[in-house]
């Protein structure tokens, strides 16, 4: 024992024994200091437990946005703003296909947020097209309709994409051909058809939303429709469906026998 203990010891009053049990007793635990200074992390804790028992799908809309929000917002409770950018969109989805500038509206999403939002729609779209690249297009059906679902669902403008496949029906190129308004877009079939014959595709695939959340074939879209099959028929490149992007539901021109 030294003698700067045995003078504290001496002061204090305490005994050896005392001494001992107070140099003996373990250190506190790091993480139950972190939860007493900070309840969000036993939050947190209780979140990821939930997740590696049960499974991400376990969690609710709000919860799933906000554990994806742990990462823009480390030291804020983010449920607050999950549930406000669910109330303002309507749903998970709308959140991950929000413009910036709308983002930018709901208190507490900054860029750190919405840069976050943006990656993981991304990211949803990437692992989506990976189920249908490399593969038989027309063996993987469900797969591109949940594709063209996931990345033209949302969409508040109407656009217009081609699916170039080559004799396999593997996918070549994915491209969006014409943006238009909120209810029309221009489409040119000679420019569908010399894309195709650029590209090397022996077939394609027509894709293109309705803002309005309706899948329901205008006349026009009919119209158009036949005559791209019209042209493309005459350099043999198939036209094996037309697809309408609704916001639950696509349409398909084949199914409905209108090609």
């Amino acid at each position: 024992m030294t003698s700067e203990t045995k003078s504290l010891q001496a002061a204090s009053g305490q005994s050896d024994t005392a001494i001992d049990a107070f140099a003996e007793r373990p250190a506190p635990d790091i993480k139950d200091l972190d939860r007493k200074m900070d309840p969000r992390a036993g939050h947190r804790e209780r979140m990821r437990a939930q997740v590696l028992s049960a499974g991400a799908r376990s969690l609710a809309d709000y919860q799933l946005l906000e554990y994806l929000l742990f990462a823009a917002s480390p030291r804020r409770d983010t449920k607050p703003l999950a549930k406000a950018l669910l109330a303002r969109f309507g749903s998970l989805s709308r959140v991950m296909k929000a413009e910036v500038e709308e983002l930018r509206k709901v208190e507490g999403a900054g860029d750190a947020v919405i840069a976050t939002l943006k990656v993981a729609e991304t990211l949803g779209e990437k692992l989506l097209r990976a189920e249908i690249e490399k593969k038989n297009v027309i063996g993987s059906w469900q797969a591109l309709l949940e594709y063209c679902q996931g990345a033209m669902g949302q969409q508040k403008i109407e656009q217009f994409r081609l699916l170039f496949l080559n004799n396999k029906n593997h996918l070549i190129a994915d491209e969006v051909q014409q943006t238009g308004t909120v209810n029309h877009t221009a489409v040119y079939p000679r420019e569908v058809v010399k894309r195709a014959l650029e590209l090397g595709a022996t077939s394609i695939i027509l894709v293109h939303n309705h803002p309005s959340g309706d899948p329901t074939p205008s006349t026009a879209d009919i119209d158009m429709t036949l005559e791209i099959v019209k042209a493309a028929a005459a350099l043999n490149i198939r036209v094996h469906d037309h697809l309408i992007v609704g916001h639950s539901e696509v349409l398909s021109f084949k199914s409905r026998g209108l090609i």
